[in-house]
């Protein structure tokens, strides 16, 4: 049996994984702000956590590991800042790097003290494909999944001395209310501005019904996720999402102001 603590468990994938882990026998602390409906799923034991509120993930660590160290931590919670560069606010750049990175970090901090005593552990971070490749009016987002990529590859070399493994999962577009929160950030940042027409093309984009068939379900994503905390060597990273590889090979291999022209077409921008 295995310990976990999975952030973002309060609905989505978070806790479609929670509760896929439970129902396999492991131990599970499902953490996020909103903890009553964690307390619904079957097995797992619900964490307060606050991810902007250094003592929050002190005292949500603390609970996890009451009764020994974490074997498996997952960290799923996060949303998208949207909107342009230069009209978001510095404050909102920072609280979503508070969520997306730091937080996430400070969690990872918090465990890997028992992990290194017991000679064995696991950190799955969820990324993006958003952390391989970035587009006009997602640049926050876009930011906060190349740095927990950045340090994701960081601190594979640095704990693999001690027996700990560390891999990321990158889903695509998932069926999940992600959109409607980063839509909602776009809107309030960026609809009526000198980025209006660009932000109008996206939220089309987003709102086609085309992408919605394209996109991959939580069920098939938070599978991805325990396969990527329970296999025993597991890959540095785990795509998910129709085209996903041949996106991320476009956005390595094309030159930068033809992968720009691609992204325009895609999202339908002047």
């Amino acid at each position: 049996m295995t310990n976990i603590l999975i952030t973002g468990a309060s609905s989505g994938i978070g806790a479609r994984a929670a509760a896929i882990l439970a129902a396999r026998g492991h131990t599970v602390y499902g953490a996020a702000r909103s903890i009553e409906a964690i307390g619904r799923i079957d097995g797992v034991t619900p964490v307060a956590l606050d991810l902007t509120d250094p003592e929050s993930i002190r005292s949500a660590a603390a609970q996890a590991t009451a009764n020994g160290p974490i074997d498996v931590l997952i960290n799923c919670a996060g949303y998208g800042e949207f909107g342009s560069v230069e009209e978001t606010s510095l404050d909102d750049a920072r609280a979503q790097l508070e969520v997306n990175v730091l937080g996430a970090v400070g969690l990872i901090q918090a465990v890997l003290p028992g992990m290194r005593q017991a000679g064995r552990g696991r950190i799955v971070n969820v990324s993006s494909l958003a952390g391989e490749f970035a587009s006009p009016l997602g640049g926050w987002y876009h930011a906060s999944k190349f740095a927990l990529e950045a340090l994701s590859d960081s601190l594979r070399g640095e704990v693999a001395q001690f027996g700990i493994d560390v891999t990321l999962v990158q889903p695509s577009y998932v069926a999940t209310d992600w959109h409607d929160t980063a839509m909602d950030r776009l809107e309030l940042t960026s609809a009526r501005g000198p980025y209006a027409t660009m932000a109008a093309a996206m939220r089309r984009y987003f709102s086609n019904p085309a992408l919605a068939r394209q996109m991959s379900s939580p069920d098939a994503v938070a599978e991805l996720i325990v396969k990527a905390a329970l296999t025993e060597r597991p890959k540095t990273r785990y795509r998910i999402g129709p085209g996903a590889n041949v996106a991320v090979a476009l956005a390595t291999f094309l030159p930068d102001r033809a992968f720009d022209a691609l992204t325009r077409k895609q999202f339908g921008y002047a």
